[in-house]
């Protein structure tokens, strides 16, 4: 589709938005309800949310859709459609992931391989980070992205082990680990992301950044949860401070990156995490209200 939306007199924000509809694309910003949207949309930054905006899945943290019939087969014009999109926003970290599309032999693992491709030939300047569903355990899938060469390999474990049946139903812990363990030993740099404050407690979290650490990840984000919706899972605490900096020092103890606070979210800030540390130290620190009930 050719663009025929008019930019010069819109904000930042707006033409980002404006972009990603005349492009037809869709970003996890939106879909997934943050709260950081308005400020990245701003900064001219989005994660791009590939192979539709239907899940196979039902996570009961996530305002994604589910699905009551089979997803749409994948866009062969995405890729293209992305990396334009991404060349005309400047933009010099691109974020992609996607709905979990159980329903492919692959997983989405091809288009994940030729959007990386195209971002590539369009925009070679860029550093590319993915941030993948597990492939339902297919190897051969993650052995494809591995080989595409992203330069960040992100795979959100989401929550704690023992919080897996209840929040994740459809993911295992093990499987997404695996996943984890062979990016790293791709000699990929692997960063992964959860949530707190859906009843986990600050021990289970730090020993699971060791063991997450163990399986070669490097950088973790650690954010508080949100309830988007009504038939979400509530939030069960609000995280102090001190629990967030206590994360952070149990990462910086392994030798990790932990980016932990309120507002923190898996691709907030994910630029300034590998090029200006110091820039994610606001989002570690902002407070930010729980979301009512809707």
């Amino acid at each position: 589709m050719a663009e025929k939306v008019r930019l010069g007199r819109l904000s930042d924000r707006h033409q980002v938005k404006a972009r990603l509809r005349a492009a037809e694309l869709h970003t996890v910003c939106e879909e997934a309800r943050c709260p950081n949207m308005s400020e990245c949309f701003r900064d001219r930054t989005a994660t791009f949310l590939i192979l539709g905006d239907a899940c196979t899945r039902r996570c009961r943290f996530c305002a994604i859709g589910g699905v009551a019939r089979p997803p749409r087969p994948p866009d062969p014009q995405e890729p293209e459609r992305l990396a334009r999109t991404a060349a005309v926003l400047g933009m010099r970290h691109v974020v992609i992931t996607s709905v979990t599309r159980d329903d492919l032999p692959d997983g989405g693992a091809t288009h994940f391989v030729a959007c990386i491709e195209a971002v590539r030939r369009t925009l070679p300047q860029a550093r590319i980070e993915v941030l993948v569903p597990d492939f339902c355990g297919n190897e051969e899938a993650g052995r494809m992205v591995f080989a595409a060469r992203p330069e960040v390999f992100n795979h959100n474990v989401e929550t704690v082990p023992r919080l897996y049946p209840g929040v994740r139903p459809g993911a295992d812990v093990e499987r997404s680990l695996r996943l984890l363990e062979r990016a790293a030993g791709a000699g990929l740099l692997c960063k992964s992301g959860l949530m707190v404050g859906l009843g986990e407690s600050d021990t289970e979290v730090c020993e699971f950044l060791a063991e997450l650490s163990r399986r070669g990840c490097r950088v973790v984000t650690i954010g508080q949860y949100l309830r988007p919706r009504r038939e979400c899972l509530p939030v069960a605490r609000r995280v102090e401070e001190a629990s967030f900096a206590a994360f952070r020092q149990a990462g910086e103890a392994l030798s990790m990156r932990v980016i932990a606070g309120p507002r923190v979210r898996s691709s907030y800030h994910a630029r300034a995490v590998f090029e200006a540390p110091l820039a994610v130290e606001a989002a570690q620190q902002t407070d930010v209200q729980c979301c009512p009930s809707k």
